[in-house]
């Protein structure tokens, strides 16, 4: 198949652009000005763990580094933070085991090559840590990024409908590829997804509270996780009704069998915590609800800020950015989360903020990235390289993907060069934040 005219070369993908006189630092320090300051030094503490944690953290570091170089216009939705962490494990409203992507805070349209980019490399940077040799880590790429070439080509061939309804389903307790891999391998796989299966909201609510005048409430580890109470002990009452609007809003963007449900509950407390790596500074708040008989439901309200990649890839997206995130997610997963939803309202500060609203634990699960072996780590990233491109052909034209893509190794070649690359450049931008930290640039924990 020839590559359609116009479109950059298959090899082009190889090179990394990245924009002249960029501080890293400085990008990361712009995120944070509309954060919470207290917790900026938990951010950065967070990334200086290692070159992995550190990309973790650097979307929008990375999102100008792709936006600077070639593109094809081929675009879908893209996930936009499409790193090999961000595929795990989750249950689908029918409650079946799936796997597939899990953060969609960066989502938006955009040319495929990038979502592959930062998968990419993402698995350069991981299997580098985990100190796998150098030819092992490029086969490793390039098999993952062939193994998303020949599912588009699958993918091409296949129905609309076939399309929407592919997903990966977890049966007896492990992924399909399972008889692929050594004993060891399919043993790590089999302990992740039993683990899974505990994470729900009655674990959270035993792990996370205490019971005070025989209820319970979230208990106090600050900064990570601080009751409503403690955050403003004189506002308790202007915080819970900001809440109640907050949960009102969110109520109206689900469909109606499942605000059904949710009048099944009542708001006895609130938290703020902080979650993630890149995320850590936004705004959370982790929402315990009891049912008439006390059983809970604990619900995440995230807050949703523009995405990284709005400014490299123009395209028009809905008003609200909670909105965007969950349309986002919506599209490219095979099956999301039974009370997933958004709101926009204003904070008692008197700023106008956008959340989405998901249940905290639902069967999620993942690998720890940064302790896996070459084995389980190819086989994570050729599952994560199907699921990718499945979520990639649902919105975007999967054939005209496919035809670019082409029938040989050209393109796995290339982005193997530029994740090494990357994974080179993600190296030095970790030693700049090292140093800024060590110079009192930025604070950390």
């Amino acid at each position: 198949m020839g590559v359609p005219p116009g479109l950059p070369g298959l090899g082009e993908h190889a090179r990394l652009v990245v924009p002249p006189g960029q501080d890293p630092v400085a990008i990361l320090q712009e995120q944070g000005s509309s954060r919470i300051e207290e917790l900026l030094p938990v951010r950065y503490g967070r990334m200086l763990a290692s070159p992995f944690a550190f990309y973790r953290g650097a979307a929008a570091i990375m999102a100008a580094d792709l936006g600077a170089g070639p593109r094809t216009g081929l675009d879908v939705q893209l996930c936009g933070d499409a790193h090999i962490s961000n595929f795990g494990l989750f249950a689908s409203a029918e409650r079946r085991h799936l796997f597939d992507l899990n953060d969609f805070d960066e989502t938006w349209p955009g040319p495929f090559e990038w979502d592959v980019k930062r998968f990419a490399a993402s698995l350069h940077v991981a299997a580098r840590g985990n100190d796998v040799g150098r030819r092992r880590r490029r086969a490793i790429v390039v098999q993952a990024v062939d193994a998303y070439r020949r599912s588009m080509a699958d993918f091409a061939g296949r129905s609309t409908l076939e399309v929407w309804y592919a997903h990966v389903e977890l049966q007896p307790g492990l992924p399909q590829l399972k008889k692929a891999l050594p004993k060891p391998a399919r043993s790590s796989a089999r302990k992740v997804v039993t683990a899974s299966r505990g994470r729900d909201s009655t674990r959270a609510a035993r792990k996370l509270t205490v019971t005070v005048d025989g209820q319970p409430r979230f208990r106090s580890d600050p900064p990570l996780l601080v009751p409503i109470r403690e955050l403003a002990p004189d506002r308790v009452a202007a915080l819970g009704e900001w809440l109640d609007r907050l949960l009102d809003q969110y109520r109206e963007s689900l469909q109606s069998d499942r605000r059904v449900l949710l009048d099944r509950f009542r708001l006895v407390d609130v938290a703020r915590k902080a979650v993630g790596v890149g995320s850590v500074g936004t705004r959370a708040w982790l929402l315990l609800l009891l049912d008439e008989g006390g059983e809970p439901l604990v619900l995440q309200a995230k807050e949703a800020v523009r995405s990284v990649l709005a400014d490299h890839a123009p395209a028009v997206g809905p008003g609200n950015e909670g909105q965007r995130v969950v349309e986002g997610q919506r599209l490219m997963q095979a099956s999301s989360d039974l009370l997933l939803g958004w709101q926009r309202t204003a904070g008692d500060d008197g700023v106008t903020r956008d959340y989405y609203v998901r249940q905290f634990h639902d069967w999620k699960g993942g690998y720890d990235v940064e302790s896996l072996d070459a084995d389980n780590l190819e086989l994570l990233a050729r599952i994560a390289a199907w699921t990718l491109a499945r979520a990639h052909a649902r919105s975007g034209d999967r054939r005209a993907l496919a035809a670019y893509l082409g029938d040989t190794l050209e393109f796995a070649e290339a982005v193997a060069d530029f994740a090494e690359a990357y994974a080179d450049k993600n190296e030095r931008d970790h030693a700049a934040l090292a140093a800024a930290a060590a110079e009192g640039r930025v604070p950390v924990a």
